[in-house]
């Protein structure tokens, strides 16, 4: 992968992502920039989650059946593919590759229902109200449900509030409502080293935020504006799909923080407090017809998944 391009995507992108969560990002971008490779413990715990969450998506595979598809949403939260896969955790999910998953799972008519298990700090804001717009589609023809396995923070929320019925795990935690962006000012380690940069453009604006100068208040209002932008539009779809007004979600809700699964129930940002098996025996029973089994249809199902 290209350290430049990353970094690049890193810097430029408004974020809806734990604030801590990206820290972790941006100190494996500082140590790819640097050209240092992870240590044997680092690489040991990246190998670890990453057996960890293949067998999760494995299992929620298993869990494909009987008329329940379960669609897992894990790690942080991408437009396209994995942006980082050198990292300790749950990974990432592609908002493309699961819009995708998901449209397969409407179709397929041994698929009934649609449960949504998420474990996510969330992501960039790219795809993330593209995603939320089609689970609330996709509404109209299945019963889509979201459980916070035990993370639904910031884009992940935004997309759980989509779903039919959203709840949390009792020891989980949902919310971090917001959006934010960053800026790193490279210009004095830049002169320490001895390096000068030169940017050759055209348009006014065209490297307005660059990283190689401090930023101007100019500079600084428009990245502002931005956020705003996204940040509106998160707090709108949280407020139609809890049923409540902007100020609500505004003025309560955590206003950014992450809340547990008590507090979350009081501020009316989720339906109910459940463990994933406790919604997935809901949805169960709430099976009224049996449902045909079609198994190359399941197949393909489980086969799909695998790629979320």
């Amino acid at each position: 992968m290209n350290k430049q391009l990353l970094l690049s995507e890193f810097l430029t992108t408004p974020w809806a992502l734990m604030p801590e969560r990206l820290q972790a990002m941006s100190g494996i971008l500082t140590r790819w920039s640097a050209g240092e490779p992870p240590n044997d413990e680092t690489l040991f715990q990246v190998n670890t989650d990453r057996l960890i969450r293949d067998t999760r998506k494995q299992m929620a595979a298993a869990s494909t059946g009987t008329g329940i598809a379960v669609l897992p949403l894990y790690g942080v939260v991408t437009q396209r593919g994995n942006m980082v896969d050198d990292i300790s955790g749950p990974g990432s999910t592609s908002t493309q590759q699961f819009t995708s998953v998901l449209r397969q799972m409407l179709t397929d008519d041994t698929v009934g229902q649609i449960l949504i298990d998420i474990d996510s700090p969330g992501g960039s804001v790219y795809g993330v109200s593209e995603l939320a717009s089609e689970i609330v589609k996709a509404r109209a023809q299945k019963p889509v449900i979201a459980v916070a396995n035990s993370l639904a923070a910031s884009a992940a929320y935004w997309i759980g509030c989509s779903a039919s019925e959203f709840y949390v795990t009792p020891g989980g935690e949902v919310g971090s409502i917001g959006v934010w962006q960053a800026h790193f000012d490279y210009s004095k380690a830049l002169e320490e080293e001895g390096v000068k940069p030169t940017l050759i453009s055209a348009g006014k604006f065209k490297v307005e935020g660059n990283p190689y100068v401090p930023l101007d208040e100019q500079a600084q209002a428009f990245m502002q504006s931005r956020v705003d932008d996204y940040y509106n539009a998160f707090v709108e779809a949280v407020a139609v799909g809890r049923g409540v007004s902007i100020s609500d979600v505004r003025d309560g809700m955590g206003e950014g923080r992450v809340l547990g699964a008590d507090a979350a129930l009081a501020m009316n940002m989720v339906d109910g407090i459940s463990t994933f098996d406790e919604v997935l025996a809901k949805m169960h029973s709430s099976i009224k017809t049996s449902v045909p089994r079609g198994q190359s249809r399941l197949k393909q199902a489980r086969d799909a998944l695998a790629l979320i």
